[in-house]
């Protein structure tokens, strides 16, 4: 079963990339949708099996793979609950998108390339899941980055699309030199590779006798450290390549451009895969971070400091892809948060939950904008909810998933009021010295995404039509290839949180105790213990926190209702009042310049004097073309003394002779 989830979507690939010249673009749809319905299926048994109970953690081995000296490491599916809840997130939303994708691009003269590059992507990830060592996880990690330049990039001949693929690409690179790193530290400091190995030995550890931190064990950088000191680098590094996947702040530059795809491939980057890829590799990798309080410190700033970072942002876009984008962003800061103090089950239920309604709010912008005649201007819009009601209702969906629609201390509540809520209230029992920090950071971030959510909905489908009457006049509904894939997420991104939130962090109403549901879904997880002692608090938080996000939920709501339907003008008159601020959200807080100034002019400098100066100047200029222009000099001197003429040959004759009597008269020679 396991190779048939993983290998189904190669297969497609393969088919559509080699021969879908041959058999068509339908063909390639259907095959590839086919090939990833089956794949999804498989995942659901999986995950139920251990949802159920009656699944324990596996191996696969699949071939051998690298075998040099005392070094090996074997191609093998590692398979626990963890892996079991990402490939159902990764196959689900991939399917929906693949099913999608048929409508969406049915004019598009290049679908057969487009469908095997969203297979291509989710083989990728797939192997990034289901990795049973960090090489074959950096072999899918570098895949996912391989697959998502395509997919960016998809539109090649559009200037901005080719910019924004370079710039993915790019920017993934500085994490990923930090995860190699990493990587490399894993195997200096356990001797092995795979995971059974590292956690293992981790877990038998000793950090706090003397013999556990041996100073000056190991060297970086030209520092001493001791095991201890090396661990926690170690960590960093491995952070530094999830924050540069899942676009956390600093390397989240690349996040909003990456709008420049199509619009499904903003849903499969963005909801399920490759930004996700990050916070599996924490979960994944908690048996190293719970030995670093530092590097769990760290990571607890970066996931709140990203969450209130984003949702700002997110307040004045007006591109309807890029709010949605920069709320993806911020919602990876919460799961980062999450992780941060421990709360492991919480940050992965909110990945899970996430999939569903941010896969439905991205496929219903892109409903929106087929709608629209490819505008994706919110200001352009206005005035579509009669014209597209199904749209419009799978966005709200979307929205009061997103915003955490619920009421606390009850079971009531949409997919993100579980997830969400659970993160918060995590972050206020947590133990870090950041906690308290990312607590106020993802509470008023749950303000700003209950704004900037109902802003895009009333912008866009609410008030007076904004759009000329040319386009308005071919608003449409989308068909049903595109639109059964909404009501699907849609029921996931109302019900996944009741049904599943005992497994993932226990039962609402269990107080003082863990919930039998939980341990038996996380059994087999190496972050169990650390997780417990989270849950074991959090569910008794004073009600004032319990409430605090639905109480920010409701403000932005109805800030929102003010500003965009009670009062239009309240928005621009308030920009204009505050321009300083309202031009440094809109610039993203002017990272992009930053980096641009910091980075990019130095770096053009430096390879344009490298260029002209120390290529063009020294290397060729005292090198082959030195060396060539100065035969051709002498070959044009003695081409001058070919003149021709009987007169010029006898002169030079004797001029010879004479010089010849001279030496011979003043040398004796005879």
């Amino acid at each position: 079963m396991l190779h048939l989830i993983v290998f189904l979507p190669l297969a497609g690939f393969l088919i559509a990339g080699l021969f879908g010249s041959q058999i068509g673009h339908k063909a390639s749809e259907v095959l590839t949708s086919s090939l990833m319905v089956v794949a999804a299926l498989l995942s659901w048994a999986v995950f139920f099996g251990f949802w159920l109970g009656d699944t324990q953690a596996f191996t696969v081995e699949v071939a051998r793979w690298i075998n040099v000296g005392n070094f090996a490491v074997d191609w093998a599916f590692r398979v626990d609950t963890l892996t079991a809840v990402m490939l159902v997130v990764v196959n689900s939303v991939s399917a929906l998108v693949h099913i999608y994708s048929i409508g969406y691009m049915h004019h598009d003269e290049h679908r057969s390339r487009f469908f095997a590059y969203l297979s291509l992507f989710t083989f990728a990830m797939l192997m990034l899941v289901t990795s049973d060592n960090l090489i074959q996880m950096f072999f899918g990690w570098e895949g996912v980055g391989l697959a998502s330049y395509l997919l960016i990039g998809f539109w090649f001949k559009k200037p901005s699309a080719n910019a924004a693929a370079m710039k993915a690409f790019i920017v993934n690179r500085v994490g990923d030199f930090g995860f190699a790193l990493g990587i490399f530290g894993v195997f200096v400091f356990f001797d092995s590779v795979n995971f059974d190995v590292i956690f293992a030995n981790a877990a038998s550890l000793d950090l706090t006798s003397a013999a556990g931190t041996d100073a000056a064990s190991f060297q970086f950088l030209g520092y001493a450290l001791d095991k201890q000191s090396f661990l926690t680098v170690i960590c960093l590094l491995l952070f530094m390549g999830a924050m540069g996947k899942s676009a956390q702040f600093l390397l989240h530059t690349w996040l909003p451009d990456a709008m420049e795809g199509p619009t499904p491939v903003s849903a499969l980057i963005h909801a399920a895969t490759m930004v996700t890829a990050g916070v599996f590799l924490v979960a994944r990798m908690s048996p190293l971070f719970e030995l670093s309080t530092t590097a769990l410190t760290f990571v607890t700033l970066v996931g709140g400091t990203t969450a209130f970072f984003a949702a700002t942002v997110g307040l004045v876009q007006n591109d309807i892809k890029r709010v949605i984008a920069y709320s993806t962003c911020s919602q990876l800061g919460y799961m980062f948060a999450a992780l941060g103090v421990g709360a492991y089950g919480a940050g992965i239920f909110h990945l899970f939950t996430h999939a569903f309604f941010k896969a439905l709010l991205f496929l219903g912008a892109g409903a929106v904008i087929h709608a629209v005649s490819n505008e994706q201007d919110m200001r352009r819009m206005g005035g579509l909810r009669k014209h597209i009601p199904r749209t419009y209702w799978m966005m709200i969906i979307g929205t009061v998933a997103l915003t955490g629609l619920g009421i606390p201390g009850t079971v009531i509540g949409t997919a993100g009021f579980f997830s969400k809520d659970a993160i918060i209230e995590s972050l206020y029992v947590g133990q870090n010295a950041f906690a308290g920090y990312a607590f106020w950071m993802t509470v008023i971030a749950a303000l700003f995404t209950s704004f900037y959510s109902w802003r895009l909905i009333f912008l866009t489908f609410h008030g007076k039509p904004r759009a000329s009457a040319d386009v308005m006049s071919h608003v449409h509904e989308s068909p049903n290839v595109m639109l059964v894939p909404l009501y699907l997420l849609a029921v996931g991104a109302l019900i996944a949180g009741l049904v599943f939130h005992t497994n993932f962090i226990g039962s609402h109403h269990e107080v003082g105790n863990i919930d039998p549901h939980y341990l038996e879904f996380w059994d087999q997880s190496l972050f169990l213990g650390a997780d417990n002692k989270i849950l074991e608090q959090f569910h008794e938080v004073p009600k004032l926190v319990k409430w605090s996000p639905f109480i920010m939920m409701v403000l932005g709501f109805v800030l929102a209702y003010i500003f965009y339907i009670r009062t239009p003008s309240l928005p621009g008159e308030l920009a204009k009042q505050h321009q300083g601020l309202y031009k440094f959200l809109l610039n993203k807080w002017y990272f992009d310049e930053l980096y641009h100034y910091v980075f990019i002019v130095p770096a053009m400098w430096l390879g344009k004097l490298f260029w002209k100066q120390g290529d063009g100047r020294i290397i060729d200029g005292f090198g082959p073309n030195g060396v060539s222009a100065r035969v051709l000099d002498i070959t044009r001197g003695v081409v001058r003394l070919q003149s021709g003429y009987l007169y010029h040959y006898a002169f030079v004759m004797l001029i010879g002779v004479a010089a010849l009597i001279t030496y011979m008269m003043f040398t004796g020679a005879s």
